[in-house]
């Protein structure tokens, strides 16, 4: 079959601002661009993303307010639309994505794409029930993509995935549309000459980020030299972190400007960007912001970290919620006066979207 002839379906929750759904843009962009007909379903069509999809993409919104309750539209959207592929993203969605399938009987491709799979899943009744669940519907599909090394190992072996159906590919984040867009000014003050240095975090205010450890680590830091830290992201904690920096004594030192939809020019000249995550299947904002050329910190966290930044080649690796060595290693990044240029090109568009376009088309 030719890749004009290809029909794939991409099904996510929604275009609010995280990494999986940049990535799924980007992927259904990249495509379209490659003459497939591409349709971006989503549970419910809200987000900033929305903007970013190409003029190319057909997106269909099921209006259901949450995944759950998408899976009659997106049943119904199998039978009448029958894509070849179904590619679905983000662990809900994927369960969602594999009961629909099955409903509809389709007989369409299933891919599920594993952002992240935390190592310490519960052991209770519920846990016990998730698992059980992700090992029907993850066994229906005809092939899993893990983001990281580490990701297909877990999948493997917390639920049982078919070795031979994971396929690693790692997220397609490194364009020269990145490098484009962190050229764009940043209107900002504390960015001007003669400011202190600023520490970046960038992610969704959710505890798995570790937002208030990056907040405990910088009061430490702030109390040796004057530096500033920002928060890039939008949340359900956004009120705790800044009552827990106000505690501190630190939130005139702290600003958290919410979901900004180029955060690229805040990672190429931010001192330090830190990366405070407590699971992470493969760190987008940490490989771009090293991409474009920032000193940076992570947490030893699972599963993808370490492996993106070749075993600690590219960063400074701390332990999951240590404030002390967080702390530590800023104030030593801060200090540096050279690092080892980034090799990115694992994460190169074109190399992720050639796999994905093999994967979707059963040729891996």
């Amino acid at each position: 079959m030719g890749s004009q002839a290809m029909k794939v379906a991409i099904y996510i929750p929604s275009l609010r601002g995280g990494g999986a759904e940049r990535v799924m843009v980007t992927v259904a962009n990249e495509l379209s661009e490659r003459q497939w007909s591409v349709d971006l379903v989503l549970a419910t069509a809200i987000g900033p993303y929305l903007s970013e999809v190409s003029e190319r993409v057909r997106i269909v919104d099921l209006k259901s307010t949450r995944v759950i309750k998408s899976v009659p539209g997106l049943s119904t959207y199998l039978r009448t639309r029958r894509p070849d592929t179904l590619l679905a993203a983000m662990s809900h969605a994927n369960m969602a994505a594999s009961i629909a399938h099955w409903i509809a009987r389709s007989p369409a491709r299933l891919v599920l794409s594993e952002r992240s799979m935390p190592s310490r899943m519960k052991s209770d009744f519920l846990g016990k029930l998730v698992v059980k669940t992700k090992r029907w519907a993850y066994g229906r599909a005809d092939k899993i993509v893990a983001v990281s090394e580490g990701c297909a190992n877990e999948l493997i072996e917390l639920i049982g995935a078919r070795p031979d159906r994971v396929e690693v590919i790692y997220n397609p984040l490194i364009s020269r549309d990145l490098f484009e867009r962190a050229k764009e000014p940043l209107d900002h003050p504390w960015f001007q000459p003669g400011q202190p240095p600023v520490v970046l975090g960038v992610g969704r205010l959710v505890d798995v980020k570790g937002f208030d450890v990056l907040i405990r680590a910088f009061a430490h830091v702030r109390r040796l030299r004057r530096v500033r830290l920002v928060i890039l992201g939008e949340g359900a904690l956004r009120g705790e972190l800044l009552a827990l920096a106000s505690t501190l004594g630190v939130v005139d030192d702290l600003q958290m400007p919410g979901f900004v939809g180029n955060p690229f020019p805040w990672m190429k000249h931010c001192s330090v960007f830190v990366l405070s995550s407590r699971v992470e299947g493969m760190p987008g904002t940490l490989i771009q912001a090293r991409a474009l050329g920032a000193r940076a910190v992570s947490t030893n966290c699972s599963s993808g970290p370490l492996e993106a930044m070749r075993d600690g080649r590219y960063a400074l690796f701390v332990d999951v919620g240590s404030v002390d060595q967080m702390a530590e290693a800023i104030v030593q990044q801060m200090d540096a006066t050279s690092q080892e240029l980034f090799d990115g090109s694992a994460f190169v568009v074109e190399s992720a979207i050639d796999r994905f376009a093999l994967v979707l088309k059963n040729r891996i």
